[in-house]
């Protein structure tokens, strides 16, 4: 995916063209270069392909959004599914795009546009938002997530007739989908092709549908999947169920399920990428000797040693104690000291302090003692915004 061209960039059009812009500038490129028309057949093949590339991207709005926000990976490591050839985007291949575009076919183009009709068309794809708690994340978990979707019939078999039987061809228009009609004007006689009215231009008609589908050949599902979370994700990161989508249309493949994964905002830990972040209280005489904390973390309690003199917003690294990495590895834990002045002191703690302060020494603007270099720390965190 890293070698192909932007799409936008493919079918010249910006990032803000409506989606009009889009089928408009497509087919202008169709025009100008399918192999059945260019003098350079070979190059123009390839060309085409690149389009329909860019157009079976572009011209979905759900996976527009994807490819725009992530770009070549928003549409997931099987992205060659989604671009695998005009033909899985209801296309159906050249001869299809052609008589699409020109209003005829190759090759007796009226069988062929009713074919692309009637022809097996591939379901949507689906989008699950799940949501993890960061200890979910950490370890990896299993869910169950319950998935409303429309499947294939089992009763006809997506062929939406009753017992499954395939289709007739339609009577009126002899499987073609379009019928002809001739008029005389002072020029000569006017031949017109219109869609056939009672196949709707398919050219099958149903004549008794399946009772179970209505004729449709999908039912309603509600569908229940375990879905594995592997330890390390993070919210935009995203599951991909092949075959769990929506069922195909008349005999279509089943499209696939995302699932788009979001991290619930922790209590104690902030994340960025795979490395976490805390605050971690301590008391002045913590702050001032030194001492060894034992800090939390999401596997268990970590030891960390503070020198004397600690002030306060001072930040430290334990390392690999973050989230694991998708790819391997674990990032770190960095731990911000926060000095926590009491509220309230005994007599025998007011006695100390007292004592302590008046063996510091009057201190002077240029040299302030210990004490109330933490004051000034304190008030100058909470004036900036209070504890982060």
């Amino acid at each position: 995916m890293d070698s192909k061209r932007d799409f936008y960039e493919v079918l010249g059009v910006g990032r803000e063209s409506s989606q009009d812009e889009i089928k408009a500038a497509y087919r202008k490129l169709c025009r100008k270069y399918h192999p059945d028309i260019a003098e350079d057949k070979k190059a123009a093949e390839e060309k085409f392909k690149e389009i329909n590339e860019a157009y079976s991207v572009l011209g979905d709005e759900e996976k527009r959004r994807n490819y725009d926000q992530f770009g070549a990976e928003g549409l997931g490591a099987n992205a060659g599914d989604f671009m695998s050839g005009a033909s899985d985007f209801g296309f159906g291949g050249f001869e299809s795009i052609f008589g699409d575009i020109f209003g005829m076919g190759m090759g007796g183009g009226r069988r062929t546009r009713s074919a692309d009709r009637s022809a097996p068309v591939r379901g949507s794809d689906l989008r699950y938002d799940l949501e993890l708690t960061l200890e979910e994340a950490f370890s990896g978990c299993s869910k169950d997530v319950t998935v409303e979707t429309y499947v294939t019939c089992g009763a006809c078999k997506g062929n939406r007739t009753k017992g499954g039987a395939k289709p007739q061809l339609c009577g009126a228009c002899g499987g073609t989908g379009q019928v002809t009609q001739v008029r005389r004007s002072p020029f000569g006689q006017i031949m017109t092709q219109t869609t056939c009215p009672k196949c709707g231009g398919e050219g099958v008609q149903i004549k008794e549908p399946c009772e179970a589908c209505g004729g449709t050949g999908r039912v309603p599902k509600s569908k229940v999947l375990t879905v594995e979370i592997a330890p390390g994700v993070d919210t935009g990161s995203r599951i991909r169920i092949a075959g769990e989508g929506e069922g195909g249309a008349r005999g279509g493949e089943n499209g696939d399920l995302y699932i788009f994964i979001f991290i619930r905002d922790h209590k104690i830990f902030n994340r960025s990428g795979n490395d976490l972040y805390k605050v971690e209280p301590v008391s002045i005489t913590q702050a001032a000797l030194g001492a060894e904390l034992s800090v939390e973390t999401l596997d268990g309690e970590a030891k960390l040693k503070i020198p004397a003199g600690t002030q306060c917003d001072t930040v430290f690294k334990i390392k690999e104690r973050g989230m694991p990495s998708l790819r391997g590895g674990r990032g770190d834990l960095y731990v911000k000291v926060w000095v926590v002045v009491p509220q309230k002191l005994t007599d025998g703690q007011k006695k100390a302090l007292e004592a302590f302060d008046e063996a510091s020494g009057k201190p002077s603007k240029k040299d302030l003692s210990f004490l109330d270099k933490i004051k000034e720390e304190i008030k100058k965190a909470w004036g900036g915004g209070g504890k982060n």
